[in-house]
Parts: structure tokens; C-alpha cells; sequence
């Protein structure tokens, strides 16, 4: 199980960390040196991706990047979709063995992305608040 806890150190200004001593700024989208809460899902999704994808990557074409962007409407408060998208170099590789790297890709994700799995599912966030 994961736990994360997010304290206040200043107006508009949140540290995110987990029990292994990591640490990530969070602020309001127009807040240097911080990572909107929206960018931290962008960043989870195609953290998540990569991670899993990565043996299979790093065996057949090298390094590669992950990319996510977030899509919604103007003014609403919630994303309709989060696209995640890989950057890999497939010259090396002839037409049967991209295809095949792509069921690779494609299923390893589909079945062990929990992010994105969560995301297609629709997780509920239950608040719980002191009472």
C-alpha cells in the first residue's frame, strides 16, 4: 500500500512525500518551481506508462520518453481524457518486430498500468474529513 502526505508550507505552497524521503512541490498552475496538482496526474499517468513499459523498450529500441497531456473542457474543473503518448526511435527495427514491440507495449500497460487502469476505471476519491 502507498501513502503519500501533502503538508502546507506557505500560501499556496504544498510538499508532497512519501515514507522512502522523496519530495515534490505543489502549487497553483502559475506557481514556479511547483507541479500543479493536475500536472502530478499528468506526470503520474505517464510515469506509470513508463515504468511499465520500460524492460520492453529498453530491450528492443533504447531510451524513449512518455508524454501526457490533459484534455477538457474550457472552464471545467475535471479532465475528459488523458492522453499518454511513448517516444521511441524504431529504425532499427523492420515492420514485424515494431508491430510485435507494440502488442508488447500495448498489453503489458493494459494489463499492469495502475494509474491508467484507475483512470480508465473511474476510481472514486472518498474524502474523509476530522469530525
Amino acid at each position: 500500500m502507498s501513502n503519500v502526505e501533502v503538508r502546507r508550507e506557505g500560501q499556496h505552497v504544498f510538499v508532497a512525500s512519501n515514507g522512502r524521503g522523496a519530495e515534490v512541490r505543489i502549487g497553483r498552475k502559475d506557481q514556479d518551481g511547483s507541479f500543479s496538482p493536475v500536472e502530478l496526474l499528468l506526470a503520474a499517468a505517464a510515469g506509470c506508462v513508463a515504468v511499465t513499459a520500460e524492460t520492453a523498450l529498453t530491450r528492443r529500441v533504447g531510451e524513449f520518453t512518455a508524454h501526457a497531456e490533459h484534455v477538457s473542457v474550457e472552464g471545467a474543473h475535471e479532465l475528459t481524457t488523458v492522453p499518454v503518448s511513448l517516444d521511441y526511435d524504431l529504425s532499427g527495427l523492420d515492420e514485424a518486430q515494431r508491430a510485435a514491440l507494440e502488442v508488447v507495449v500495448r498489453r503489458a500497460v493494459e494489463q499492469l498500468c495502475t494509474v491508467t487502469r484507475t483512470l480508465k476505471a473511474s476510481a472514486t476519491t472518498p474524502l474523509t474529513l476530522p469530525g
